[in-house]
């Protein structure tokens, strides 16, 4: 994983994020079919099932022409082929055929390949593991638009918070919001309730950032508890720190500024 706290907890099995890609289009595909496309998303406002779909799958075949070009710097164009059907009653198997382009870029591409990225991580993997937690993410809004309860894995959740808080620092030039994550030395936990993983982020005057494991480990600013899937909602802001889901306890101010300013 990364530098959070949750890598001296408990034992969580690694992420294949290649495979789980795979895995969690299928998932967002099946709930597709039957589904009237023009359905409202509340949890990506403005947004149909269409428009979560046509999204999904170009991030996906975006993400793949990046991994074939083996990107050194920050690319210059989002133009990408594709090969959307005219009509939207086949948008489900072109969301499923967005994963096979996928497939394939990922078969090409050596995992550990130096490449440019956005993130912490300077190598092909982190688009995999970016891609994995978009189509996760965008299949949960999916089932949530249809009135189902998203079935989220306990190890994907726990990767997935990882892989939010270690990047977010970084996400300012599409989260604009994001530079207002300052503080005077204020810290906010995030901890799970089905196992025993933490993070601990630190806002200073100049940013804030994910504290190294290992980190003391005594009382938060302020702390939010729960299952490392309603965590991951949380932080992508699918859930609101005071759903009854979720305990949080500390400086209400700090959390309310956090939430306000981290989700993308």
């Amino acid at each position: 994983m990364s530098i959070s706290e949750s890598t001296q907890a408990s034992v969580v099995p690694p992420v294949d994020h290649r495979a789980a890609v795979a895995a969690e289009t299928a998932r967002f595909v099946a709930a597709l079919r039957g589904a009237d496309l023009s359905t409202a998303v509340p949890s990506c406002p403005d947004w149909t099932l269409a428009d979560l779909v046509r999204h999904t799958g170009s991030v996906q075949r975006w993400f793949s022409v990046l991994l074939r070009s083996r990107i050194q710097e920050p690319p210059r164009t989002r133009e990408v082929d594709l090969r959307l059907p005219e009509r939207e009653d086949g948008y489900p198997d072109w969301l499923a055929e967005s994963a096979t382009v996928a497939a394939e870029a990922f078969a090409a591409t050596d995992p550990d390949l130096p490449m440019w990225a956005w993130g912490v991580d300077q190598h092909a993997r982190f688009w995999a593991r970016r891609m994995l937690f978009e189509t996760l993410l965008h299949r949960a809004d999916a089932e949530l638009a249809l009135g189902l309860t998203p079935a989220i894995d306990r190890s994907l959740a726990v990767d997935g918070i990882d892989e939010f808080l270690v990047n977010l620092p970084f996400a300012t030039f599409f989260a604009p919001k994001v530079a207002d994550l300052r503080g005077p030395d204020r810290t906010i936990r995030f901890r799970t309730t089905d196992g025993d993983e933490s993070w601990l982020v630190r806002l200073r005057p100049d940013g804030f950032g994910l504290e190294e494991a290992g980190a003391a480990a005594d009382t938060a600013d302020a702390t939010v508890r729960g299952t490392a899937a309603d965590l991951l909602l949380l932080v992508y802001g699918r859930l609101p720190y005071r759903a009854q889901a979720l305990a949080h306890e500390g400086d209400e101010d700090l959390l309310t500024h956090w939430f306000a300013h981290s989700a993308f």
